[in-house]
């Protein structure tokens, strides 16, 4: 039964064409647009002089990987009007089972953007640390575990019609206040709100692959507590669900 649902799962996955937009190709139209038309240039990381598209890349899959994750949110509302979670809580299948695949379709849909958006560097002639880039997709999987879990809670409690919005609207905030489309200024009063939200640390964690260091004990405790509190309310707005006439 566990088996044939997550394969069910999987199939589903990769047959939604519009999740696979917003998840795949708008990340990656971002880079074309902005990151390669701009490939010649150089900007000061650090005390390192990189190209701008190298940067924009790692950004661009975090950005990506973060919103594949929110977007399962999406799947789950679809799911939810056609009736399909009532008929799966009249089968045998555990809630664990079926958290389990939320999360693995969702980590899926994450790192297929990130590799995306690292094979279309290549072909503009991007080139990063083997090690480095290794080290960036493990923090930023790790950085996505509360995300994935804010897709479970807002699919559990909007509409198909409200949801689009609300992903899109949430995605941006999120890349806006983490400094996933522009750095922050050190130090600045929205860097310390930025601090303060996973998406500021998958932004990190994307940096480490050209140079930057990995989290500090306050990024790891910024996610753990994230990752607690929206798995409880995504836990609870599941429940809550089941009880629906």
């Amino acid at each position: 039964m566990n088996v044939r649902y997550f394969k069910y799962e999987f199939l589903r996955l990769f047959r939604n064409k519009r999740f696979f937009f917003f998840s795949l190709a708008f990340p990656l139209l971002l880079f074309i647009c902005i990151g390669a038309a701009n490939r010649t240039t150089t900007i000061d990381f650090g005390n390192l002089k990189l190209r701008f598209i190298l940067v924009y890349m790692v950004a661009m899959a975090g950005y990506g990987a973060m919103i594949a994750a929110i977007g399962g949110g999406g799947r789950i509302a679809s799911e939810r009007a056609a009736g399909w979670n009532r008929q799966l809580r009249l089968t045998p299948l555990p809630p664990s089972t079926y958290f389990t695949a939320k999360i693995l379709t969702s980590y899926v849909m994450s790192l297929l953007s990130i590799v995306v958006l690292f094979a279309a560097g290549l072909l503009f002639g991007v080139h990063a640390e083997a090690g480095r880039i290794g080290y960036m997709v493990g923090l930023i999987l790790i950085g996505l575990l509360p995300l994935i879990a804010l897709g479970v809670l807002i699919g559990h409690l909007l509409t198909p019609d409200s949801i689009g919005p609300a992903l899109g609207g949430g995605a941006g905030f999120l890349a806006f206040v983490g400094g996933m489309w522009f750095p922050l200024q050190s130090g600045s009063t929205l860097e310390k709100i930025g601090e303060l939200f996973p998406s500021y640390w998958i932004a990190q964690a994307a940096r480490v692959g050209v140079g930057a260091s990995g989290w500090p004990p306050k990024g790891w405790l910024v996610v753990a507590a994230w990752t607690v509190a929206l798995s409880a309310a995504a836990a609870r707005a599941y429940q809550r669900d089941t009880k629906r006439v």
